[in-house]
């Protein structure tokens, strides 16, 4: 009854779904693992949110890179403004409109942190320079969320030259501080609030939105293995539904040769 299981065309397929059983599994262990990563990563930035300020120097020292655990660590920093080094980031948007992001030294005694003060509208045209507001004079507290320094690799934003003096596309804190008179630390801080605050100030930046911690990657990891089912179901079915037919035929050339008789 089953022997057309040996036929060419039902070989093809039972290799086919040899094949696709382990490809659907280990597609399913990709998003599994994508699941796990992205679950650590927001509750780690949720728990950094959420924690006390600590003083910058306590995670970020003078031309050292930021580690990826203390991303979005709240921290602060005394020091004075250096308007004289500030800089726009160009193509940054908030709420959906294109700006700058406003970048300005912190000369404090440990060395300087450059500070994202925040968003300030586009000029008119693609040439005109943004208003940027001066920031406070004096000396000044500012706290924030403590960055790694920006790159192509972790932003998805290339860098190229020939920008207008004084505005760049990425927050590239070492190749920031060649151009510096003084000792700069690895990360940057994100502005969320300072003392004296400073009127009229650029529009801070909201705090970064953790997401679902990788629920669709979960979703995409059961649909993955579901389709194991599906492949191994849709087998049998076809199986059976290939046997009913035959025996149906059979049957009925039976019935056609006792009619002949």
């Amino acid at each position: 009854m089953y022997r057309f299981l040996l036929s060419r065309r039902w070989v093809g397929l039972h290799l086919l779904v040899l094949v696709l059983i382990p490809a659907f599994f280990f597609l399913g262990r990709w998003q599994w693992g994508r699941f796990e990563e992205r679950s650590a990563d927001s509750a780690r930035i949720t728990a950094n949110l959420a924690a006390a300020p600590v003083p910058l120097d306590r995670l970020d020292r003078t031309g050292v890179p930021v580690p990826e655990r203390d991303r979005y660590r709240l921290v602060t920093a005394t020091g004075r403004y250096d308007p004289a080094h500030e800089l726009v980031v160009r193509r940054r948007t908030l709420n959906s409109r294109v700006g700058f992001y406003v970048v300005t030294p912190l000369v404090t005694p440990q060395g300087a942190v450059l500070v994202n003060r925040g968003w300030v509208p586009a000029g008119a045209t693609a040439e005109t320079p943004p208003q940027v507001p001066a920031p406070p004079t004096g000396e000044v507290t500012v706290t924030g969320r403590l960055r790694p320094a920006e790159t192509q690799d972790n932003t998805g934003i290339r860098n190229r030259s020939g920008l207008p003096s004084g505005q760049i596309l990425l927050i590239d804190t070492p190749r920031i501080a060649e151009g510096l008179p003084y000792a700069v630390f690895g990360g940057f801080v994100e502005l969320t609030a300072q003392q004296p605050q400073g009127a009229p100030a650029p529009e801070l930046l909201p705090p970064p939105d953790v997401g679902a911690g990788g629920g669709l990657n979960l979703a995409y990891a059961v649909q993955w293995w579901l389709f194991i089912g599906i492949a191994v179901g849709g087998w049998v079915l076809l199986v059976r539904r290939e046997a009913r037919d035959l025996r149906t035929e059979q049957v009925s050339q039976t019935v056609t040769v006792r009619a002949a008789r």
